[in-house]
Formats: C-alpha cells, sequence, structure tokens
C-alpha cells in the first residue's frame, strides 16, 4: 500500500475538525513510514497568503498557493495533507487540476453547522452573530459543499482514529 505522492484535500466549515484530522493522519501515515507535511488553511493564512482576504478571488487564490505547494511536495515524494475550508466548486476543482488527479483526494469533512458553532474553538461563529459584516463561510459567506468528494466524514459521528481508517482504506485493495 503505497500512499506516496497523494495529496488528501480537507474541506469543510469552521469547526468541523479538519486541522485535528489532519494531524491525526499525518500521525498516521508517518509512523507507517511516509514523509507528511500538512498545510493548515490557518496557518497558511498566517504566513505564506497574510495579503490574501476573504473575497472570492482571495479565496481562491488561497486555494490556488496552497495547491502549488501541494504539487511540489508531491513532487518530492511527500504526502500532503491540506486542511482548509475551500469553499468554492471552482476553487476545489483548479487545486484538483494543478496537482492532478490522480494525486487528489477529496474529502469532505461534513459536520453540521449546529455542531460546528458548538464547538467554535476560534470564537468566529460567536464573532458572526455579534458582528453582521463579519463574512464566516458558512454563515454570511456562501460554501458549496462537495457533491462528488472522494470520502465524507461528520467527525461527529466517527472517532478520530475511524476517521483516519476510513481515509486510509480508501487505497486498500
Amino acid at each position: 500500500m503505497t500512499y506516496k505522492n497523494l495529496t488528501y484535500w480537507l474541506t469543510g466549515l469552521s469547526g468541523a475538525g479538519k486541522t485535528t484530522l489532519a494531524i491525526a493522519l499525518a500521525q498516521h501515515l508517518r509512523a507507517l513510514g511516509q514523509s507528511v507535511c500538512v498545510l493548515d488553511g490557518d496557518e497558511l493564512r498566517a504566513g505564506l497568503c497574510r495579503d490574501l482576504g476573504f473575497s472570492v478571488v482571495d479565496r481562491e487564490e488561497n486555494m490556488r498557493r496552497t495547491a502549488e505547494m501541494a504539487k511540489l511536495l508531491n513532487g518530492q515524494g511527500i504526502t500532503v495533507i491540506a486542511a482548509l475550508i475551500s469553499p468554492t466548486t471552482a476553487g476545489r476543482a483548479a487545486a484538483r487540476q494543478i496537482i492532478g488527479s490522480a494525486q487528489f483526494i477529496e474529502i469532505y469533512v461534513n459536520t453540521p453547522l449546529a455542531v460546528c458553532q458548538q464547538r467554535d474553538t476560534k470564537g468566529l461563529y460567536a464573532k458572526a452573530s455579534r458582528d453582521s459584516n463579519f463574512a464566516l463561510t458558512g454563515i454570511k459567506a456562501p460554501y458549496e459543499a462537495p457533491t462528488d468528494a472522494d470520502l465524507c466524514i461528520d467527525t461527529s459521528q466517527l472517532r478520530l482514529q475511524e476517521a483516519v481508517e476510513r481515509i486510509c482504506s480508501l487505497h486498500r485493495s
């Protein structure tokens, strides 16, 4: 079973569990001897993408930059786990094209909005309820849910290790 040269693209709302799942998947793959890099949306926005805002154009540029980085890392034999909201179908399709369909595994972290709001680890949903101008994805800014993701995971229904196992089972014969 090989995981090299793949990008696992985790998409979903804020608080869905993308980062938690990405870290657990990375630990699992590293234990199997894989070189892995997690590209987390919050970390990318703090550095590589700090010049971007939250317009549709900027969000798609954020996805494009992440995809270009993933492609470079895949080319070096490094498995990538990209965990970012990725709100548009067009942006995810562009990422798939940049990385290559054979390497791109789209995972929709489809945790219900009510659960994401309950978790609210970053306080974004609370801010959105206080500030009508705050364009939080899924509240004021649209989120186009994938209709043909390779895998759909609801982190409110699956234990973390079960979710990792489902992702890894995508490559078993």
